[in-house]
């Protein structure tokens, strides 16, 4: 039985025979799942697309004035995502395979059985809602990892940003190189779900640090039905699942030198073998790689071929550890406070300055990543309505603590920091704005400039 308050598709009946489309109507309408309209021309149509857009148009390809295939193309201009059902007469199965290869979804020969109608319909009208529903997650996904949503407001990281926005354009290979925890696949997504020529294709990742070189080679290439033992199937791999958007290659570092060495000729020849076959694969795809050791250091040593390291770092990008950008720790610590918060349902404004002291002296070994899992225990911790010292990692209360009284400890020193953290806080209720900043602590612009920048701090003009 059909529920009368879902939504019902509108489907659009175009044909300059009033009888063929009364015909198509009564039959659609017996399904009680579509709204019906009609129109007896090409110019009709486009006018009822124009204002109110259908979710299915059925388009007879013979009609006077603009016929099937023009009326067709004006759609595909005006909305790609309707799809467009061809209907033809025998004599014109030619032009209806010409309106395949214009962008129809299908086409009906009259005339047609009921059932290859429903059916064509049904289908049609799924494949649709399917890419919708996909554009849709890639929308949100270039909005997820666009560079409005990653933080860093310090001078190390505005430098990357830079960079990273000239590869957009561009399909070189890119290294990124960083400690554990820096970012470096956020970085990755980033350049592929901005990119306009790759971001509608697959990001595929891959952790080089996880299989063995034997299911490695197999998982960057795939195999052929047997291969080895358990090769059961053929198996696509990641290349071949990447082929027209990017594939990354995280830890490459730790891929050994055979990997390497089949990896070098993907590179170069855009093209591979499966395991186990002879048959040649071509690719097309972007290659990103990212590693937290030093590949310069481990080519001296021979773990690493060096026209391998010169093939994938045309366009190296080094990300900082957190303990070089301590200004971005509020921002981000503030990022994922309200993160976890929504998630557990909790109403949590704000860190205290005795934690904010001890998360700013902490060396943060896992970067971002170990600042985020802090976070997110601090949060599920916390009962009042803001984050405490003692809601922080036993490593960052301690550790921050030892860092504080280790230092030095002359009166110009404590003068130094409480003079930084002063001016820090002030930067940032002021978002960086130079004469605001001078207003609220009462001194000169000159002064606000000149210690920003002894310090690092991130300021804007006024």
């Amino acid at each position: 039985m059909v529920d009368e308050s879902m939504s019902k598709a509108t489907i659009l009946i175009v044909d300059d025979d009033k009888n063929i489309c009364k015909m198509i109507e009564a039959s659609l309408r017996k399904e009680k799942r579509y709204e019906i309209e009609t129109a007896l021309s090409g110019e009709a149509c486009l006018r009822i697309i124009k204002e109110n857009p259908p979710e299915l148009v059925l388009l007879d390809i013979q009609m006077p004035g603009i016929d099937g295939i023009e009326t067709l193309h004006k759609i595909r201009d005006e909305n790609p995502f309707i799809p467009v059902i061809m209907m033809t007469a025998h004599g014109t199965i030619e032009r209806a395979v010409q309106s395949m290869k214009a962008g129809a979804y299908d086409f009906l020969t009259k005339p047609f059985a009921r059932d290859r109608l429903l059916v064509t319909v049904n289908n049609a009208l799924m494949n649709s809602s399917l890419r919708r529903e996909v554009d849709e997650l890639r929308s949100e996904l270039k909005s997820k990892y666009a560079f409005a949503n990653i933080i860093g407001q310090s001078g190390v990281m505005q430098d990357v940003f830079r960079a990273v926005e000239k590869v957009f354009s561009s399909n070189v290979t890119v290294l990124i190189q960083g400690e554990s925890g820096t970012g470096k696949e956020l970085i990755a997504r980033a350049i592929h779900y901005n990119s306009a020529a790759r971001a509608s294709k697959p990001f595929v990742a891959v952790n080089c640090s996880a299989l063995p070189e034997s299911l490695l080679e197999s998982e960057l290439f795939g195999h052929e039905k047997g291969a080895f033992t358990g090769a059961l199937g053929r198996r696509i791999g990641k290349f071949e699942q990447a082929n027209g958007g990017t594939i990354f290659l995280d830890e490459i570092g730790l891929m050994t030198p055979a990997t390497q060495s089949k990896l070098l000729r993907v590179l170069q020849e855009r093209e591979f073998e499966r395991v186990g076959g002879n048959e040649l694969v071509k690719v097309d795809v972007r290659v990103i790689s990212a590693t937290n050791k030093d590949l310069e250091e481990e080519m001296k040593k021979g773990e690493f071929r060096e026209d391998l390291y010169y093939r994938i770092s045309v366009f190296p990008i080094k990300l900082p550890p957190l303990r070089e950008r301590r200004e971005d720790i509020p921002l981000l610590a503030g990022h994922f406070l309200q993160k976890f918060a929504r998630q557990e349902g909790k109403s949590i404004e704000g860190i205290t300055p005795d934690a904010l002291d001890l998360m700013m002296a902490y060396h943060w070994p896992g970067n971002v990543r170990e600042l985020e899992n802090a976070m997110e225990r601090a949060t599920v911790l916390a009962n009042g309505t803001e984050i405490s010292a003692k809601d922080l990692p036993a490593a960052v209360r301690s550790l921050g603590e030892k860092r504080i009284y280790e230092s030095d400890n002359t009166l110009a020193s404590w003068i130094e920091k409480l003079e930084e953290e002063a001016l820090r806080q002030a930067l940032l209720e002021c978002e960086g704005n130079i004469s605001q900043t001078a207003k609220k602590l009462g001194i000169g612009r000159a002064t606000i400039y000149r210690k920003a920048k002894k310090y690092g701090l991130p300021m804007v003009k006024s």
